[in-house]
């Protein structure tokens, strides 16, 4: 029987304040306290990896960048990714069929999703690792699995992505400019992201915090003018916007700290 969103939100928000007071939890010290299986905990702790930037390691999980305060959410990587992540789901209708590549701000959406019958299409395979709730359809690629980011690829993957189409992708990049369009380091993905980028009948989002901006990466897998939008945060400086807003589409949201 799966957990009601409100129940999994409960059981997180533990997790969270857990880490939040001694700096580190125990998968099977929470799974006896919560009652649930270590299993669950493992898996509510990688959706916290990438949502909220903590270390997960063997067993439990440790807080990432901790500041004086000891607030969770001031990593490096947790407030503007997170923000990024949270207002694209927002852009999730019902009965949507999106492409999420293997960014983990793309993956980061999964959580925030509130649409119904949506079908998520992707090539990472730690997309099993999010609760999905019976209105969400889960269909992976398929493929060889590189690790460590458990990302699918080669002509298996290639072939069957060209066998659908979708309503919108969200997709993650290593670096977008004007003059080189968007980019990653992984030779690999670039033409598995290509096709996530061209096989869609509605916009094309690119998700890119603010260290992504203005750089450029080995492998272009796509130009400005096969976007639609960009969707960064507050800290890009103004004149890579008003560059990029010559060519596309960009909306900026504030970190979330909380």
């Amino acid at each position: 029987m799966r957990s009601s969103r409100s129940t999994i939100e409960m059981r997180r928000n533990r997790l969270l304040c857990g880490l939040h007071d001694t700096g580190t939890v125990n998968v099977h010290e929470m799974a006896k306290e919560m009652g649930v299986s270590p299993l669950t905990i493992r898996r509510d702790l990688d959706v916290l990896c990438a949502t909220h930037g903590i270390n997960r390691f063997y067993g439990g999980a440790s807080v990432g960048d901790k500041d004086g305060d000891g607030n969770i959410f001031s990593s490096a990587y947790s407030p503007f990714k997170r923000a990024i992540a949270q207002y694209a789901a927002t852009l999730v209708e019902d009965g949507d069929t999106i492409f999420i590549n293997t960014s983990s701000t793309a993956l980061a959406m999964i959580p925030f999703i509130t649409a119904k019958y949506v079908t998520i299409i992707t090539n990472n395979a730690k997309a099993l690792e999010f609760e999905i709730t019976r209105e969400m359809n889960l269909l992976f690629t398929g493929g060889e699995i590189r690790f460590p980011k458990e990302a699918m690829i080669g002509d298996f993957a290639i072939n069957n992505l060209k066998t659908v189409t979708a309503s919108k992708c969200f997709l993650g990049c290593n670096g977008i400019t004007v003059q080189e369009g968007v980019t990653t380091a992984v030779m690999p993905e670039a033409s598995i992201n290509n096709i996530m980028l061209t096989r869609v009948v509605g916009p094309r989002y690119i998700l890119a915090d603010n260290t992504k901006i203005g750089k450029k990466l080995n492998f272009i897998y796509g130009s400005l003018k096969e976007v639609t939008t960009l969707i960064t945060d507050t800290e890009v400086p103004p004149d890579l916007i008003a560059e990029l807003k010559e060519h596309i589409e960009v909306r900026q949201v504030e970190p979330c700290f909380s």
